[in-house]
């Protein structure tokens, strides 16, 4: 914990003050993005630019659940089309209805799911074309 500001001493003094013992001690050095220069200087100003960093470190959707859904779907078709092996195609088919199938019994908030579960068989088919077996 810092100090109070001592009476007299101008804020901007004791603020640099401050930072500087910290920078000797190493308070900083751990921090991420240490010794690298600043990203996004040349962007237009953007005031909600550090929710939307926080959205992208933590791996976060901007999407409603219903939207996320879809993409989550299609991202998981594409997966399985190029899976390597028919056990991982019905595994990630199977992960995906299992998904699909709870939101449609439990609709989430936004716009409407539209969304049925995929064919195992169908996309089996498909990944065994693709590889030619």
């Amino acid at each position: 914990m810092t100090e109070r500001k001592p009476p007299g001493v101008s804020f901007e003094t004791w603020a640099d003050r401050q930072i500087r013992e910290a920078a000797e001690r190493g308070e900083f050095a751990g921090l991420p993005g240490f010794g690298k220069p600043l990203t996004g200087l040349d962007e237009p100003y953007d005031a909600m630019w550090w929710v939307k960093e926080k959205m992208r470190r933590e791996n976060l959707s901007f999407l409603p659940p219903a939207l996320a859904l879809r993409k989550e779907a299609e991202d998981a078709r594409e997966a399985a089309v190029r899976a390597p092996s028919e056990r991982a195609v019905r595994r990630v088919i199977g992960e995906i209805n299992t998904k699909i199938r709870e939101a449609v019994r439990q609709p989430p908030p936004g716009p409407p799911l539209s969304l049925e579960p995929y064919d195992v068989e169908s996309v089996v088919r498909e990944w065994r074309e693709r590889r030619g077996t």
